[in-house]
């Protein structure tokens, strides 16, 4: 899922259907000239729809759809018959994917399973046909509703990738390498910063036949929580994975300090990520010894770690043994 095609954020005009004219009518026939109002509703205008679909992996599809209009409803007419509804417009897009309000950046669904379906842009109502408004007093109203115009607005799709564990890490932390060596994906690695320019998913199979997916997400540096690098563009895919992996590499000039800003860039993004549960992983550690290990562990802050060299496969194992004991440990309620 490393494709150049990969897309995650897209800004979409939504224009509904305007509802249908009621029908103000009156029954007419040889038997009876003077019938009382026959007239019908107008029928509903079409919706902007998100549904999801597990199938997708990107908001590709939708890059070069600006804009989108569903179809008006329909008029009633004679004999209360209710004009069709117009036609509805279904956007299907993948799991993890949040809608907001592009004027008022308000938070309007977050869809995350196969089959759910949203109203973006809900469509006009319908107008009533007379026959609503007769009584005792106005036996034959000449008037009618006009159906309900439709709304035209602007909304942002972003995709939040959906994994069990985010990398978290530098320009060459080894997160593209560990995901090539655990799974079966085939991220671009070179020696050079930003090897990385989509995020990657990778399934990990586990003991018994189990797995889990994660995600490599592109490398962090200082202050990009204010856009630098890579920045807020994949900053909010790390708020959808269950468990972050900080990968600092054995070489670092000072480990426990690397690991301190990357920490600090997630808080000053979102203080929310702060509640998840993190683990360490020391990369290229074939380049240590056993004292020098001993040294940087004493320096390690208080969260569970693991030694690990992707290219010389150590600790991989203790690494996913690690990875599935966090996952799996009992929620603590307070």
């Amino acid at each position: 899922m490393g494709s150049p095609n990969f897309v995650d954020y897209v800004k979409i005009n939504c224009r509904s259907g305007k509802g249908g004219a009621g029908s103000a009518h009156f029954h007419r026939s040889r038997s009876n000239p003077r019938g009382g109002p026959d007239g019908g509703d107008g029928g509903r205008g079409g919706h902007i729809i998100l549904k999801g679909n597990d199938q997708l992996w990107t908001l590709l599809h939708l890059k070069y759809t600006k804009h989108v209009k569903a179809e008006n409803g329909q008029a009633g007419s004679e004999s209360l018959k209710t004009g069709a509804n117009g036609a509805d417009v279904v956007l299907e897009v993948p799991l993890g994917t949040v809608a907001r309000n592009a004027e008022t950046d308000e938070f309007q669904c977050e869809i995350t399973e196969h089959g759910q379906t949203h109203i973006l842009v809900p469509g006009g109502r319908g107008g009533l046909g007379n026959d609503h408004f007769k009584s005792p007093t106005n036996r034959a109203p000449k008037y009618a509703q006009p159906g309900e115009s439709g709304l035209e607005e602007w909304h942002i799709l972003e995709l939040k990738l959906l994994a069990d564990v985010g990398l978290v890490g530098f320009p060459n932390a080894g997160k593209s390498t560990l995901l090539s060596v655990i799974s079966a994906a085939k991220p671009e690695i070179a020696d050079y910063p930003f090897t990385t320019l989509t995020p990657n998913l990778g399934m990990v199979r586990y003991r018994d036949d189990r797995s889990f997916v994660v995600a490599d997400i592109p490398g962090i540096i200082e202050n990009a929580h204010q856009g630098k690098g890579l920045g807020l563009r994949f900053l909010r895919h790390i708020e959808r994975n269950a468990l972050l992996l900080y990968m600092v590499p054995a070489d670092s000039k000072d480990i426990n300090k690397e690991f301190e800003i990357l920490h600090n860039e997630l808080k000053q993004y979102n203080p929310e990520l702060l509640d998840k549960d993190f683990i360490i992983a020391i990369t290229k550690s074939d380049l240590l010894d056993q004292e020098l290990i001993y040294e940087i562990k004493k320096d390690l802050p208080d969260i569970p770690y693991v030694f690990i060299s992707s290219v010389a496969q150590l600790g991989l194992t203790e690494l996913k043994d690690l990875i599935w004991k966090q996952l799996n440990k009992p929620v603590q309620f307070d």
